[in-house]
């Protein structure tokens, strides 16, 4: 695995590196002893498959709150995603600031997204499915999001939008009172 660490503190582009044969290939989503090298010190309590069918589909952007905070491993198995997160810790200096990158099952990239930070995706192509691994588990008690739209983050997403769930449509746009999250 080849890690680099994104314009966000913290968060990283991980690229797998298979070894192939006359067979196919194999590679190594996770060694905890390599995770270690990039601070990341927790279990992963959950591991969860969306599927989207319809190229420009976006899901997000969420997070969870207080002590229901997680960090996230993401991965495209199938199809194409443009996968974007936004920092949202409070005081740090790239608060509000996103970056985005191309997940795909050809480019065997993942991101790795550490607490603190509001995730989504648009779809690339039609029936893109993702895994994500969540160091928490989910709480819809604490759950939360960001428009995948506001005019405050400026996120440049590269189709048009096809499908949006009511939810992530609704979220509220940021306003002058959203101090972001405790680390």
């Amino acid at each position: 695995m080849i890690f680099e660490e994104t314009k966000l503190n913290g968060s990283y582009i991980i690229t797998l590196t298979p070894i192939g044969d006359s067979r196919g290939w194999f590679a190594r989503t996770y060694c905890k002893t390599e995770f270690k090298k990039i601070g990341h010190d927790k279990e992963w309590a959950q591991i969860n498959h969306s599927y989207s069918a319809e190229k420009g589909t976006v899901r997000g952007m969420h997070f969870q709150l207080s002590e229901h905070k997680e960090i996230k491993l993401v991965r495209c198995i199938a199809g194409a995603v443009y996968d974007v997160v936004v920092d949202i810790r409070k005081n740090s200096p790239t608060f509000l600031q996103w970056t985005g990158v191309e997940l795909s099952a050809d480019n065997k990239k993942m991101l790795y997204i550490p607490e603190g930070f509001a995730h989504g995706f648009q779809t690339l192509t039609d029936n893109a499915e993702l895994i994500y691994h969540h160091s928490n588990y989910y709480s819809q008690a604490h759950e939360s999001g960001l428009r995948y739209n506001d005019e405050r983050l400026k996120i440049i997403w590269p189709l048009s939008v096809s499908i949006i769930s009511e939810r992530d449509q609704n979220h509220k746009l940021i306003d002058h009172h959203f101090t972001g999250i405790e680390q």
